[in-house]
């Protein structure tokens, strides 16, 4: 057993009544009532939702905590590696097998490293149990006297946000349909480094169940616990329904990365480019119609040919053509509509020789952006159409407007696609799921980390409370 001796306070005796106040920070625990208990050998914590998971390399469990007594509407859920599963029997005699974790304790300005066991066990009087193996050797207990080490508090968990720098492991959803996309992996490997709980949920195997009490969203055939967090990677063609399943969640009080109204927003062009004219965010300009009759007074409100024409719910440069001429924008406009396929045209920006701006927006900042260039004789700047990309640096007025177009949608996450036109930054789109591949490799930044940095500043300085 770890028996550790006080690195910070070597020799010198740990006193201890038979109730103290102690802190696990590394749960994010930062105030816990324990019994100090010699007559029990291992320690333990109460818990609930108690799951493993991981790889079986380096599993890890994933449990919740109601560290106020008399509180159950105060949760705070953690995340560790298991060091052991041991049986352990309680002093009713009851033998259970239990996970065994490795924290550090602290008490005043004293610190040292405990195992700890994890058990539901609804009766306990204190969330935590420190037994005899947990103290170090140089303990002396005094078991008439109570509180010899400094007192906490449970206002703690209460602290307006930014206050108190309390770190916590949280439980994250990635939402995807696609588990070994690069940007998927990022994510999980970034949450994972930081100590999280990361779990990735295809979109289109969740289902709801849908009440006023207890909303709930089913997985496979099993209830999903509670998550801090979910950060939405769904499919364009999902659109709708992963936006019902993220409404669910939301309704279960777990924060969402991406909100699916500015979801669904984004992934109409005509919506999207109507909230960019909302805001007098600079655009091409633009046209839509649906009557075959309009067509060359349609062409005429972009400026005539040439001029781009485009799918309503186009992705990844696909369903994006240009015109060069007015006779080839005729064509192209009636081909599409003998498809019953809704489109917009707007004007080409030739100043912008093919090259576009995407800028990374996380948390109402600009964390990277590259130019994006057109592979030879293409006009579509995208990477999945064979462009290139660099880093780039951006005006004043450049990061400005991506940020304005990122807050018209509400979005925490996007990329925000500019052309460098005469009048300034105009934008071409607001894209809620940024692949993170191109602008990782361009510009050397860890985009996943600020992700989880935005994450972290949202729901870790405080528990969540369900009401």
């Amino acid at each position: 057993m770890l028996h550790s001796p006080d690195p910070l306070h070597p020799g010198e005796p740990l006193r201890l009544g038979w109730e103290e106040w102690l802190s696990l920070p590394a749960l994010g625990l930062p105030a816990l009532l324990a019994k100090v208990d010699t007559g029990a050998r291992t320690s333990a914590l109460h818990a609930f939702d108690i799951e493993a998971f991981g790889p079986v390399h380096a599993p890890m469990v994933r449990f919740t905590v109601h560290p106020i007594p008399g509180r159950s509407d105060v949760i705070v859920n953690c995340s560790a590696p298991i060091l052991d599963r041991r049986e352990v029997t309680s002093s009713n005699g009851e033998a259970e097998q239990r996970f065994v974790i490795q924290s550090e304790a602290v008490m005043g300005t004293r610190r040292w490293p405990i195992e700890v066991t994890l058990t539901d066990r609804g009766n306990m009087a204190y969330r935590m149990l420190l037994g005899r193996q947990a103290l170090p050797e140089t303990t002396i207990i005094t078991p008439t006297e109570a509180f010899l080490q400094p007192r906490l508090g449970f206002d703690t968990y209460f602290a307006p946000a930014g206050k108190v720098p309390l770190k916590r492991a949280l439980r994250v959803a990635v939402l995807s349909r696609e588990g070994g996309a690069y940007s998927t992996r990022r994510l999980v490997e970034e949450g994972t480094r930081r100590g999280h709980a990361v779990e990735v949920l295809d979109t289109s195997r969740c289902y709801m169940a849908i009440n006023a009490l207890s909303p709930e969203i089913h997985y496979d055939g099993r209830t999903l616990p509670h998550y801090d967090a979910v950060i939405p990677r769904i499919g364009a063609s999902v659109t709708a329904y992963g936006a019902a399943v993220l409404r669910q969640f939301q309704a279960r009080g777990t924060w969402i990365v991406n909100p699916p109204e500015g979801i669904v927003a984004s992934r109409d062009k005509l919506h999207a480019h109507q909230i960019l004219a909302r805001h007098q965010i600079l655009m091409p300009e633009t046209a839509f119609a649906s009557s075959p009759k309009d067509t060359a007074n349609l062409i005429s409100l972009v400026g005539g040919a040439p001029l781009v024409v485009k799918l309503l719910e186009s992705a990844q440069g696909k369903g994006v053509v240009l015109a060069e001429t007015q006779g080839a924008a005729q064509s192209v406009i009636s081909a599409f509509r003998g498809l019953k396929a809704d489109f917009l045209v707007q004007d080409f920006v030739a100043e912008a020789k093919g090259a576009d701006i995407r800028c990374l927006v996380i948390a109402g900042r600009v964390v990277a952006a590259m130019r994006r260039r057109a592979a030879p004789g293409e006009f579509r700047s995208n990477l999945h159409q064979g462009g290139s990309a660099e880093p780039v640096r951006i005006s004043a007025k450049e990061r400005e407007t991506a940020i304005r177009a990122a807050r018209a949608f509400r979005l925490t996450l996007c990329g925000v696609d500019l052309l460098r036109a005469a009048e300034g930054p105009k934008v071409l789109e607001v894209n809620s799921s940024p692949g993170f591949e191109g602008i990782e490799s361009a510009t050397k930044k860890n985009i996943a980390a600020r992700v989880f940095d935005a994450i972290e500043r949202k729901v870790c300085r405080v528990p969540a409370i369900r009401r």
